[in-house]
């Protein structure tokens, strides 16, 4: 029942309502509370004024929307109320329910009447603090309110169930514990509020005080009052008028506003509302009962996710942990055949030094054996062995000249690791689906619910919408048109373009994908397969895709290509389909090109079409993970060339070197030459090669970059050949 404690407490003293009356919205308060919130009306703005004067329309700015006059109503006596012109409106307050409530605008006058006897100023209106609908008062005052008895016998009830302490009804605060009753006001007070409130002289004197115990017997055992007609206090309900759906008396039937109203007998009434209360409960018991379980639910809902996620958090270092030990497998295989690769340099220069060791030896014995021969002073004995130690001198000196002198290994290890789409790989490692990350940890999943529902079936790959531009392949499959499964996601696969195992590239809902990052001139294998909460369906009949073929004469793959608007920085600005570009800021920023490249002969330029104040802009290649908030080639993910006015450096990895005399100037031609066959990177300014080979041994996926800043705006070229003079020089070779 302490669930229902805050339907019995009164909206402005948030105690328990004491003698309750109820208002025509259907709300109940104190009567004690009712008087204390009343507002007295201009006399002006009164009921009787305004039927003098004839007036039927209010300029008040009212509460609710429609504007309707405050006497509009005057059947119900409502209408909606915001304040007096001719005072100023009292701040609203809170009651300890967190209602507002309309406080009097002058304290009432002190008497020892009950709330319902004493009297009420004239014109007086009140606002109910839950509803904020207000009305003007009769002459009856509060005394035109009927009590609410039920509500009173409710209260007694619950009180009488609580064991705890009668506390004290007067206490602003804190209510204390109560130290007496007083029978004639029906009021328990504490020692203080007794002396302050009910002191024992003038008419209290009279009035008798027991303790509280022996004080709520007497109230329980006190006949209940019966309920009496408001418009004639004699006069006890006897009937139920239907229309205005409230108890009525005899003389309201004779002689009331009701004698012209359906009537019926207030006990059969009585019985009807009960059964309809009743009926109206038991709908209200069920929505209760999905309520309680349907907390049970969610209870049980955040024991399931707790547990899921200590399972997911498990998978999850799990799959975690079986890449870090594949990862550690294959740098132990690396690092084998780098330790083999080191002994075989170690054996074969270690050999030499032996060899060398020998010879070296047995030249300088021969040349200090000659030396000891000059000395001799016997000519003939000289001349018998002249010859043949001139022929071993030749002999020695031209087995010094065939090689002997060159090292047969150098220090360089001819090893690179390409690691960068490895790293991309973990870069976009991410969750796609949850159902596909549970495939891939626990298999058997599947197999326990395979039962339940068909899997889905083999989707079909659209050939007239499959196809490669450049080293990029677009695919789309589709469902079958008889299919009736529903597939929850796809995956797509491709191998490496040299037969080797397929991977994964996609897995999402998507039914088209563009790959991206190919090899040119290469052919992959392409299949994709279904997934849905049971399982996965076959793989489709594999696709073989063909990226652009390579010129074999000029060993050059021409290529059309983009900035990428998608990995560049936020401030870079885009342009003419995103072939020029330019930034907001002052300090550099880094675009890439759309498309990357690992295999071939590559040409592009970039002309300037924008130069202020002698900005150095930075052109070049870069991985994709570079830094996009640096200049180009401070980090060790880019190798460029920056220029200004004057001159240029190559930079990778924050090392500049080969300054360059020959700057760029508005409408300048900056070229970049990436050859992947020879493993180099060149640069160009207006058609001359600017400095030597920049870069050597490149090799890994590229992607086309420039670094610049607001003061520069340049355009790219894509699709051109190689220089002449570079291809003529590429035949030679």
């Amino acid at each position: 029942m302490e669930e229902m404690e805050e339907e019995l407490k009164c909206p402005v003293c948030g105690s328990f309502y004491r003698e309750p009356i109820i208002l025509p919205c259907s709300h109940n308060l104190c009567q004690a509370c009712a008087r204390n919130i009343l507002v007295q009306t201009p006399e002006s703005e009164s009921p009787q004024s305004r039927r003098a004067s004839g007036s039927g329309v209010s300029d008040y700015d009212y509460l609710d929307l429609d504007k309707m006059s405050l006497y509009s109503e005057a059947d119900s006596g409502y209408g909606s109320y915001g304040g007096f012109a001719s005072a100023p409106t009292t701040p609203c307050q809170k009651s300890p329910n967190g209602v507002r409530v309309f406080p009097p605008a002058m304290p009432p006058p002190a008497t020892h009447l009950s709330p319902a006897l004493a009297p009420v100023p004239r014109n007086s209106c009140i606002t109910c603090p839950q509803c904020h609908r207000s009305l003007i008062l009769d002459d009856r005052g509060l005394r035109g309110f009927p009590k609410n008895r039920v509500l009173e016998g409710v209260i007694d009830r619950y009180q009488q169930s609580k064991a705890a302490a009668l506390k004290c009804q007067l206490c602003e605060k804190a209510p204390k514990e109560a130290t007496v009753m007083c029978e004639q006001c029906d009021v328990f007070y504490c020692d203080p509020c007794r002396l302050r409130c009910h002191p024992p002289r003038g008419p209290l004197a009279k009035h008798r005080l027991v303790p509280p115990a022996q004080g709520r017997v007497s109230r329980r055992l006190s006949p209940r009052k019966v309920s009496t007609c408001t418009d004639h206090e004699l006069e006890n309900h006897s009937m139920y008028c239907v229309q205005c759906k409230m108890p009525v008396c005899y003389q309201c039937l004779e002689e009331g506003k009701h004698s012209s109203h359906e009537v019926k007998a207030l006990g059969a009434m009585w019985k009807l509302h009960k059964s309809q209360l009743s009926q109206a409960l038991n709908g209200l018991s069920d929505r209760a009962k999905e309520a309680k379980e349907f907390l049970v639910q969610l209870r049980n809902m955040v024991q399931q996710i707790q547990e899921n996620s200590v399972e997911f958090e498990a998978c999850l270092v799990a799959q975690c942990d079986a890449l870090i030990d594949a990862l550690n497998r294959r740098k132990a295989q690396l690092l084998a055949r780098v330790n083999k690769e080191h002994e075989h340099k170690l054996k074969v220069v270690r050999d030499q030094i032996s060899h060398c060791t020998v010879k070296l030896r047995q030249t300088t014995g021969l040349m200090e054996y000659c030396l000891e021969v000059i000395k001799e002073n016997d000519p003939s004995g000289f001349l018998q062995i002249s010859d043949a130690l001139i022929r071993r001198v030749h002999l020695t000196e031209d087995q010094w000249g065939k090689g002997t002198l060159t090292p047969r290994m150098t220090t360089d290890f001819d090893l690179s690791l390409d690691n960068s789409p490895l790293l991309q790989s973990i870069h976009q490692l991410d969750f796609v689906q949850m159902k596909v990350q549970r495939r891939n940890c626990d298999a058997i999943h599947f197999q326990t619910t395979k039962a339940s529902s068909p899997v889905p079936a083999t989707p079909i790959l659209q050939l007239e919408e499959c196809c490669t531009h450049n080293n990029s392949a677009t695919l789309s499959w589709k469902q079958p048109p008889l299919s009736t499964v529903p597939a929850e996601g796809y995956i797509l696969e491709l191998d490496d373009g040299s037969g080797g195992q397929f991977r994964e590239v996609y897995v999402g809902k998507e039914t088209m994908c563009t790959v991206d990052g190919l090899h040119f001139n290469s052919t992959y294998n392409a299949r994709v397969k279904a997934f849905n909460k049971t399982g996965v369906s076959q793989y489709s009949k594999t696709l073989v895709l063909q990226t652009s073929e390579v010129d074999i004469k000029k060993l050059l793959a021409v290529a059309w290509f983009a900035f990428d608007p998608g990995s560049a920085h936020s401030d870079i600005i885009f342009s003419n389909d995103n072939l020029t570009v330019t930034c907001s800021s002052y300090d550099d920023r880094v675009v890439l090109g759309k498309t990357g490249f690992s295999k071939g002969v590559h040409y592009w330029e970039i002309t300037v079409d924008r130069y202020d104040n002698h900005p150095d802009p930075a052109f070049g290649v870069a991985r994709m993970d570079v830094m996009k908030d640096v200049m180009l080639g401070k980090d060790d993910k880019a190798w460029a060339m920056y220029v200004d006015n004057n001159r240029s450096w190559f930079m990778h990895n924050n090392s500049h070197t080969n300054r360059t005399e020959g700057g760029i100037a508005k409408g300048a031609t900056i070229g970049v030459l990436l050859d992947l066959n020879r493993k180099t990177l060149t640069f160009f300014i207006n058609d001359e090669q600017q400095g030597p080979i920049a870069f050597e041994n490149m090799e890994g996926l590229f992607f086309p970059a420039v670094s610049l800043n607001r003061n520069v705006q340049v355009t790219l070229h894509t699709g051109l050949p190689v220089p002449d003079f570079y291809s003529s020089r590429a035949s030679i070779a």
